[in-house]
Formats: structure tokens, sequence, C-alpha cells
């Protein structure tokens, strides 16, 4: 497989999984880092090779790189790709892609060229999730009539106000739902297909004065012909784990991260653990996002199409920002 020359900008904690991926991975070397800290992108480069930089515009003035992975905060995610975009550059850009539907337009777009954008929603990968997604497909379990999902995390107040950026609706686009549990709204798409329409609620409850985002977000959403239940927030006592539950016409499956239980129409009750390699970073950014990248340097490298690209997540941006405008503008929409 040939090494492709990357670097990263934005240098906080969740570029360290990305580092550490294409340090021990065989795909890529880390050719430059850019940080608006200076200091934080001489750490990185310290401590995984390359160059550091002060900005995005003078690291890709002055390398020559193949892939650019974006880490910073949620607002740039999209100027940032355009622009590497508008130099040739690949894109591999962490969640959310965008924070807002005029942003979607422009993201979107970037998926009519040549170069590559892909997204980081590593859960996909999970092998539970990838069981699930087996067996519907298989049609054992019949049609699938409903979900419910529970994401019941806490983020105190340093976790916004050390940030610089975070709990900010123009820099981080909203709370609980565009940050922490994205990744389980687009396993309800992946498993329940294309949304119709939503309506939602959304409250602050343990941080006002703090943060002007919600920590707390429910949503119902119709399917077409199955309906989905969501609840979602950061003002629980610890990060429990996720729960997405599946109801279809021949048997209900429990998820929580690596446990699946199914109960079949016949009463049998199966139990399932799957295995997972650790976590690199906080336990709940979750264990595949090695996987993840390394599937967009194989799926350029093989000229195929990555599960991760613009399109894949076309279905997931549509409902986050619908549940945004019915939670904020208090009205149901259509999608």
């Amino acid at each position: 497989m040939n090494k492709r020359k990357s670097a990263i900008v934005g240098c906080g904690g969740i570029a360290q999984v990305h580092a550490k991926a294409l340090r021990d991975g065989d795909y890529a070397e880390l050719a430059a880092c850019a940080d608006i800290r200076p200091e934080r992108a001489e750490t990185m480069a310290q401590q995984y090779g390359g160059r550091a930089y002060s900005s995005l515009e003078e690291m890709l003035d002055g390398e020559a790189i193949d892939v650019l992975h974006i880490c910073t905060p949620h607002s740039l995610h999209t100027p940032m790709a355009k622009e590497a975009v508008r130099r040739g550059i690949q894109v591999f850009t962490e969640k959310p892609p965008v924070i807002s539907r005029e942003q979607w337009a422009e993201f979107s777009a970037l998926g009519e060229g040549k170069v590559r954008v892909g997204i980081c929603f590593q859960n996909r990968y999970n092998r539970s999730v990838r069981y699930l997604e087996e067996l519907l497909a298989s049609g054992k379990p019949g049609k699938v009539l409903g979900a419910r999902a529970f994401v019941t995390w806490r983020r105190d107040a340093p976790y916004y106000t050390e940030s610089g950026w975070r709990g900010s609706l123009q820099t981080e686009g909203g709370g609980v739902l565009i940050n922490q549990s994205i990744h389980t709204l687009d396993l309800l798409v992946r498993f329940l297909g294309r949304p119709r329409a939503a309506e939602a609620t959304l409250a602050n409850h343990h941080l006002k004065g703090v943060i002007e985002v919600e920590d707390t977000l429910e949503a119902w959403v119709d399917f077409g012909g199955a309906c989905a239940v969501f609840f979602a927030t950061t003002a629980h006592c610890s990060d429990s784990p996720v729960l997405l539950e599946l109801t279809c016409e021949n048997a209900v499956f429990r998820m929580e991260e690596t446990e699946v239980c199914c109960v079949w129409k016949d009463g049998r009750k199966e139990q399932i653990s799957f295995s997972a390699p650790a976590a690199q970073g906080k336990a709940y950014w979750g264990s595949s996002h090695e996987t993840c990248i390394r599937d967009f340097y194989r799926a350029w490298e093989e000229n195929r199409p990555y599960q991760n690209d613009i399109e894949s997540v076309r279905n997931t941006v549509d409902l986050m920002l619908g549940i945004y405008e019915s939670a904020r503008e208090a009205h149901p929409v259509t999608l």
C-alpha cells in the first residue's frame, strides 16, 4: 500500500487519535500539523513527527500533502474542507461535517469533483453494528417496526469553558445532539433508512449561564413505516453505555456498545459479546477510529467508494439539522 503524506489541522484531544493511527499504520506518514496555539502543534510534531505550523494556510503553502485530517472546532470543518479540495487535497474530517444548512450546501457540493472527502463516523465500523446490519439484511428479523436510543453522559462546565469554542452556537453549532450523540443518530439512520419527519424539544438543565447550547434533547422521528424515539443528555452523573434498541417483526435487538441481546419471537434469547481493541483516547470515543481511518486510505488505494463519503451522511445531516429546526422553532418538520 502506498504511503500518503498526511497533515492534521487542529491539535486537540481527538487529533491525538488521528496522529496515532497514522503513526501506527502502514498507509500514511504525518508530514505536518497546524494549530492556532503553536505550542500544541509543536508538541504533536515532537511526538508523532512532521513539521509544526500556526495556521492551515501556512501549512498548505509550505507542504505538499495528499490528505488533510480536520480536527478543529465544528464551524471550521466545511471552510477548511473547501480550501483543501480547492488545492486538490483529499479530506478526512471529524464529525459533524457541517453546523447549518448553508454549510451543508457547500460541503455536499465537494463530492461533485475528483477529490475524496471522508467523514469520521467510526461507530459504523463497530463489530456489533456490523452484526446487526448483516442480520437485518438477511431478512430473518423481518421488518423494523421502530427503535429507541438513549445517550446519557455527563459534561461539566470546564469541558466547555476551557475549550475556547464549545458551548457556543456560532462555533459548536449545538450541544448534545451535534457533538455527543450524532453517532447514535447516524446509527438509527443506518438501521431504519431515510427519515421522513421529526419533532423535537431541547433544554439546558445543568449549565445555565455557562453555555448557550442544549445539554438535553429528545426527538420523535418518522422513518416512513417505522418510528424512533431518541433521548440524549450530558446532565447525567456519568458516561453510561449508549443504548440502542430495534423492534422488528420477529425479534427485538438491544445493543449497548459491544454487547447485543437478541430476543426472538419464539422466546429464544441470545447474548452476544464482541471483542474490541482498546479505545485510543477517551473511552466514550469508542475503539473504531483506526479502522475508519485505515479504510479511507485503503478505499483510495483500491479505487473504490469509501463507506463514509458525503452521500452516505446526507440523511444523517438532514435529520440532525431538521431536529434542531423543530426544537428551536417549536414545530414538526418534514424531511
